[in-house]
């Protein structure tokens, strides 16, 4: 049954809020709308607010099959709350916003109207700005506090590991132990870049019956230099020099006429032996290092073992009953001290320093690998053999010990020469035996390019001819 009353008669004028009604029309019982005071929030202008735009806007239904009518020609948009109030004949096609909201005009064949897009003016919650951008949620805090201990623990780590590689050597170099190596007198004069005297000492002290066996070392007493290099260490871009003095050199020992230069050590100990080397060859010698039997042993060994390639079988018992077959092997400390000792060769004592030099270039290439310098355990053997079996002179410093490690690690390349004092004769008869004859005129040569920090203009051999 369709509704007959008429929407537009004057018993529902009270439902618009464009028109007011008599006093006389009032109902008592109608719906009201309180009206703003001036200065509310929701305010736009300085004056009073009109009655008209204060009554409640209520959501006219259109009667089924009622044909919607054209928005408002004034603003084109269906009236929202708080505008003035269209004519009666607008009311019946477009019907005005209610309870605070804008609503479309209703579609035709549609019964209800549906909300507008355009916001509320001055009511409701409030909303985002159109393209405001959301804030992104924040972080959970336990995820950032563990990655600052992830960098803590990680700071931490490397401040350990360069406080140990720091302290290690300085409890070395307190641990080593210190001789007089200066000779005092009347000295050659100091010269560009750093020359060191390193010494093999074959002194039989502190060692036992079993180790004596062991490492076939003999029951000679007294101490004397198995190993004389000098170690020349230029300042400009020549190569490194290792020069290896032959033990049995006849020279001039201070105080004790002509000898072989190995038994300086034995008459006067370092400091005598460094004043007999500096005045046979008129170079100035600034660090001392001397290395005992065990510890040539214990700092093969710490290194891990070295390589050295023999170009002969080596069968020699007067040297720890030594073995070794022909070509490149791995060797640990006994055998490597038995190597270097071996006087089993045509040469002898030339190629014994041959091969003491290939091992001392071996131990200090391994000393200054990464491994020693990544595997704790090794950096400490290496400082701890050291420590334990080092003699050094008076002056040598932590630097000085670090420069003298750094030059012992490069005397293996293509850019170190590695030679012997050129000699004459290697089998001199003289008042102390069968000794070693310098060839003077080319050793000098060799001497001069030391003082002159010239080590490129160097002439000498592996077998100094």
């Amino acid at each position: 049954m369709s509704d007959k009353r008429d929407p537009d008669g004057p018993q529902y004028d009270w439902l618009y809020s464009g028109q007011r009604r008599k006093p006389h029309d009032v109902d008592p019982d109608e719906t009201r709308m309180i009206p703003r005071q001036q200065g509310d929030d929701d305010t736009e202008a300085t004056g009073p607010v009109s009655d008209a735009s204060e009554h409640t806007a209520v959501l006219d239904v259109t009667p089924p099959g009622a044909a919607a009518g054209p928005p408002s020609a004034a603003s084109g948009n269906p009236p929202s709350f708080g505008s003035a109030p269209p004519p009666a004949d607008e009311r019946a096609a477009n019907r005005p916003a209610s309870f605070g909201g804008t609503y479309a005009a209703p579609q035709a064949g549609s019964r209800y109207a549906s909300p507008s897009p355009q916001p509320p003016s001055g009511h409701g919650p409030p909303q985002q700005p159109p393209g405001a951008s959301r804030q992104p949620p924040p972080r959970a805090p336990r995820r950032r506090s563990r990655r600052r201990w992830w960098l803590r623990g990680i700071l931490i780590l490397v401040l350990a590991w360069v406080v140990f590689l720091v302290a290690v050597p300085i409890w070395t170099l307190q641990s080593i132990t210190k001789v007089d190596a200066d000779p005092g007198g009347n000295r050659p004069a100091d010269t560009p870049g750093t020359t060191y005297l390193l010494v093999g000492s074959d002194s039989r002290a502190g060692l036992s019956q079993q180790q004596r066996q062991g490492l076939g070392t003999g029951q000679a007493a007294g101490q004397r230099t198995d190993t004389i290099i000098m170690l020349h260490v230029p300042d400009g871009s020549g190569p490194t020099l290792l020069l290896s003095i032959p033990r049995d050199s006849y020279v001039d020992i201070p105080g004790h006429s002509k000898g072989k230069i190995n038994a300086a050590y034995a008459y006067g100990g370092a400091d005598l032996l460094v004043q007999t080397v500096e005045q046979a060859t008129n170079v100035h010698i600034d660090d001392y290092i001397e290395v005992g039997f065990t510890a040539f042993v214990d700092i093969v060994d710490a290194v891990g073992g070295i390589q050295v390639c023999p170009r002969t079988s080596i069968n020699d018992p007067k040297a720890g009953n030594l073995k070794l077959q022909k070509g490149c092997q791995e060797v640990d400390g006994t055998t490597a001290l038995g190597y270097s000792r071996s006087r089993a060769f045509p040469l002898g004592d030339i190629t014994r320093a041959e091969h003491q030099r290939e091992v001392i270039s071996a131990v200090g290439k391994k000393a200054a690998s990464w491994q020693t310098i990544v595997l704790p355990w090794r950096y400490l053997q290496v400082n701890r053999a050291a420590a334990d079996t080092l003699q050094v002179g008076d002056n040598v410093g932590p630097i000085d010990l670090a420069k003298f490690a750094w030059a012992m690690a490069h005397t293996s390349g293509a850019d170190a020469k590695r030679c012997v004092v050129p000699y004459s004769d290697l089998g001199a008869s003289t008042p102390a035996g069968t000794a070693v004859i310098w060839d003077q005129a080319k050793a000098d040569a060799v001497f001069k390019a030391i003082r002159d920090d010239n080590t490129a203009s160097a002439t000498c051999s592996a077998t100094g001819q």
